[in-house]
């Protein structure tokens, strides 16, 4: 019979074996654990979301700009660059929170529930330019845009265009000053340059009655980036309506309604954003639902609407799909 030898602490070479796993299990727990406390830690929710299903439960519908073919739902920034329009805490959680690999993350997440757009903000900041980037590595096929506009401090536009996007747009709050300064035809010029570089040009405006402008001059823009709430608005002009100026960004519950209207009053698509107030109208499950049903039953078929998500608590991006099909359902435009 051969003896089975010991080491010497009196164990077996196959407890000895299982000890070593377990030591190196712990080893990885831990490991995991120290990682788990740092900047990179995933959420629960984050996590839930990277192990969902790969695709939404239908195709969503879809827009047509130029040669192409948008979802509906189109996924927004400002989140990512801190801007939540509430409080300074608030946006700086924003920027912390998306880092370089969870931009990315983020983007891929829109893909696999179906949304193939990514607008982003002026001029593409340095963390969107390299997001791209290796969204592009990585063979992402996402449709992306962003805000854009001349002036000290910017990206030139030839800068813009090299990035590759499918089309630029004019800021909005740029638009509006320039239009309240009797200088609009810097907007113009804009879009004429932007398709001199070969590229779509899009006119963003938080004041329906720039967009009701541009629509009757006939400029050459391909779409509008259409905001429900007017929060460019001067303070005289507020304190003439409402009688006093409100702390912060004015959110008035009219103003969806007059730009709405002219959304449906003009040919080309329009964009809307802030359908959801910048998180304002995001209390309850319920007030979600009403700002989606509200905003696709206020715009042409042939429009789409831009959400900025933070998905640190929830699955925001599949809870958002899940509401355009809901009141857009699924279809081409």
């Amino acid at each position: 019979m051969r003896e089975t030898k010991t080491s010497v602490t009196g164990v077996g070479p196959a407890a000895a074996e299982r000890r070593g796993r377990r030591r190196f299990l712990q080893q990885v727990s831990a490991g995991a654990a120290a990682a788990l406390t740092g900047p990179l830690a995933l959420s629960a929710a984050e996590a839930a979301q990277r192990e969902a299903p790969p695709a939404a439960a239908a195709p969503l519908p879809t827009l047509t700009i130029g040669r192409y073919r948008l979802t509906r739902l189109i996924a927004g920034s400002n989140p990512i660059a801190g801007y939540s329009h509430s409080t300074l805490n608030l946006s700086e959680h924003m920027k912390e929170y998306f880092t370089h690999e969870r931009v990315v993350a983020f983007v891929e997440r829109c893909e696999r529930m179906g949304i193939n757009a990514w607008q982003t903000g002026q001029g593409a900041s340095e963390k969107i330019v390299r997001a791209v980037g290796t969204l592009r590595e990585r063979g992402s096929t996402i449709h992306w845009f962003c805000l854009a506009s001349e002036g000290e401090g910017q990206r030139p536009l030839k800068e813009v265009v090299a990035l590759r996007p499918i089309a630029v747009v004019h800021h909005g709050g740029v638009t509006d000053r320039l239009f309240r300064a009797g200088q609009a035809e810097k907007v113009h010029d804009f879009v004429k340059k932007a398709h001199d570089a070969g590229v779509l040009a899009g006119v963003s405006s938080h004041n329906p009655d720039n967009v009701a402008f541009i629509e009757e001059k006939s400029w050459e823009n391909d779409f509008f980036m259409t905001c429900f709430y007017n929060v460019t608005r001067p303070a005289e002009e507020i304190r003439a309506k409402l009688g006093t100026v409100p702390l912060g960004e004015p959110f008035l519950e009219s103003d969806r309604e007059a730009m709405s209207a002219v959304v449906r009053q003009v040919k080309r698509p329009c964009l809307v954003f802030k359908i959801l107030a910048a998180g304002h109208l995001c209390w309850d499950e319920k007030s979600v639902d009403s700002a989606f049903e509200y905003a696709f039953s206020h715009i042409k078929k042939g429009d789409g609407v831009i959400v900025g998500m933070y998905p640190r608590f929830s699955d925001e991006i599949a809870k958002n799909a899940a509401l355009t099909l809901k009141h857009a359902g699924p279809g081409v435009a």
